[in-house]
């Protein structure tokens, strides 16, 4: 790795040998260190971190949400994808939202809230990788929620901007039709209406109280009983579909990871319904430039051209594929990208992408552990936007995501909102192994970029980084990013020319060439940087088995080793 000259870090790269935890907050990445001093592996160090960031950062994730995970078994250099996210309810209509004058999904209402996978996907993930119990690595979170903890200052300025969707006032402006209680439960996660302040001491006994439930009983304790009854009346109260029956049927699932070979190194993505495809898409055009020898203006013109073309394709394609058939294997093969490909304009932005057709011929949290064996855990875990639907469960501080919101409205797309569908999800991590010469098969990195639509996005930026240009993982994390702007962001789509948002930190120059290019670029500056998602990555060094990591500035997060 290229560690001298252009050296932007802030922060020096963590080194350890016996494990190592990335996420974005300290106290969080503390807990799972402390499941692999106590004997478990990445898959229980996992789950603790999972469980901790559901306490000190519940406006991001949680119990209420959804989570998926790409797992490398050092022992069979396999490596597995489970899906945890959850579906549409039964009694989902797509014609009672046009009745009632939608022409897109909600997103705050009940509507908007499909089936939580993240404790089935805890439980499950421990069952075939871990050592240890739920009742084991749940006990950090358990302590934090009932014990309080200070809340840290990106999360603070996060936690602000939920008040007035947790406290549904009246001015708040949601866009849905919003007829729910006078006194909502998002009231447990405030203190006295307001947002904690950074450093000020946060407690949510009755979120502790959950956990404690979960510990006893396992995942049943979510999706049979009291609780899934109290999650029901509670969606259904604000206009939702979710029944106990609904809650008592969800399960995971385990997919095979979709790939893409990149200059002797591997990429892991988990399939649809995830937008990892988006990532997979863009690599594969990527893979046809020699970006380190390029001007760093060109190199970023070629990259965002790519990703433009890869969203393009993912947001007609990626759905549910088990309610329709999506050509993958066609999609992600290199003959596709060579003609896709073609569309890239060495010298100018594109201001039209249309999807192509193979058979022709934004508020999560995201953690990576790699323990001392070189087994290795990219583990992500989201309410979607901020707390989600903004509706709390009485009584249990868990907050309900808003995933259904991703679903489209129209009849003829594959992501159609159905009964029993999982809808698009923006949540994917990542994972790189050797594959070629002497290591191959080997664990090269754990890591991924939280953030909506800037997931894929980060993916691609930090193998360019880490691959082509030879960084470090803290110095690839610190650099400046760009982002196509997503349809959430307030700031234009991605068709037609869409925005670019760019970040603080580049260079001038560059920025003038990729306007003279046809980019409309809007930097972002201060707090809004956090459009540009937070990264985490563990990088294995096969011979001596040197695990380094970085966190990145974006969040409060660091990375731990042991």
């Amino acid at each position: 790795m290229n560690t001298d000259a252009h050296f932007r870090s802030r922060r020096s790269n963590v080194l350890a040998r016996r494990g190592m935890v990335a996420t974005s907050q300290p106290l969080a990445a503390q807990a799972g260190l402390s499941i692999l001093q106590a004997g478990g592996n990445a898959a229980d160090a996992a789950i603790a971190t999972a469980a901790m960031l559901n306490v000190v950062e519940p406006i991001s994730t949680g119990i209420g949400g959804d989570c998926f995970a790409l797992f490398y078994d050092a022992t069979t250099q396999q490596v597995t994808a489970l899906n945890g996210s959850g579906r549409a309810p039964a009694a989902a209509s797509l014609r009672s939202l046009t009745e009632l004058g939608y022409t897109s999904m909600p997103v705050y209402t009940g509507h908007s809230v499909s089936i939580p996978g993240t404790v089935a996907g805890w439980s499950d993930l421990l069952d075939c990788h871990g050592r240890m119990t739920l009742a084991d690595v749940l006990q950090p979170a358990i302590w934090s929620a009932e014990n309080g903890y200070p809340v840290s200052e990106w999360i603070a300025n996060g936690w602000r901007s939920q008040e007035k969707k947790l406290r549904r006032d009246l001015d708040w402006q949601s866009g849905d039709r919003d007829n729910g209680p006078e006194q909502p439960s998002g009231h447990e996660l405030l203190i006295d209406g307001r947002a904690p302040y950074a450093g000020e001491i946060m407690r949510i006994p009755t979120l502790g109280s959950t956990l404690r439930g979960i510990a006893a009983e396992g995942k049943d304790f979510i999706y049979r009983g009291d609780f899934a009854r109290q999650l029901s009346e509670h969606v259904q109260r604000y206009g939702g579909w979710i029944t106990a029956v609904d809650m008592a049927t969800h399960a995971s699932t385990w997919d095979e990871p979709i790939t893409a070979d990149y200059r002797g190194v591997r990429l892991y993505e988990c399939p649809p319904n995830g937008q990892g495809l988006a990532a997979i898409l863009a690599l594969n055009l990527a893979a046809g430039y020699d970006l380190a020898s390029m001007a760093p203006a060109q190199r970023v013109h070629t990259l965002i051209e790519c990703m433009r073309l890869g969203f393009a394709d993912a947001q007609q394609w990626v759905c549910d594929p088990r309610a329709h058939a999506i050509p993958l294997n066609g999609l992600v093969s290199k003959e596709y990208a060579d003609r896709r490909r073609t569309r890239v304009d060495a010298d100018r932005a594109a201001q039209h992408v249309p999807y192509g057709s193979p058979m022709a011929g934004s508020d999560t949290v995201y953690l990576s552990v790699v323990d001392g064996e070189g087994n290795a855990c990219s583990f992500i875990n989201s309410l979607y936007m901020g707390t989600g639907s903004g509706l709390v469960v009485p009584g249990t501080g868990v907050s309900l995501q808003n995933r259904a919101s991703l679903f489209v409205l129209d009849p003829a797309h594959p992501n159609v909102l159905a009964p029993n569908k999982r809808p698009y999800q923006t949540i994917i991590p990542a994972l790189t192994v050797h594959s070629e010469g002497e290591f191959a098969g080997a664990l090269h990195a754990s890591f991924g970029v939280m953030g909506g639509y800037m997931q894929p996005q980060g993916h691609l930026q930090m193998i360019v980084h880490l691959i082509d240009l030879g960084m470090t993982p803290q110095q690839a994390l610190d650099e400046p990013r760009w982002a196509l702007a997503g349809p959430h962001d307030g700031l234009g789509a991605r068709e037609e020319g869409g925005l670019v948002l760019i970040e603080e930190g580049w260079d001038f120059a560059i920025m003038a060439d990729l306007a003279q290019r046809g980019h409309r670029l809007a930097p972002v500056t201060g707090f809004g940087r956090s459009v540009f998602g937070g990264g985490q990555i563990i990088l294995r060094e096969p011979r001596s088995g040197v695990l380094t990591g970085g966190s990145d500035p974006r969040k409060d997060g660091c990375a731990v080793g042991w």
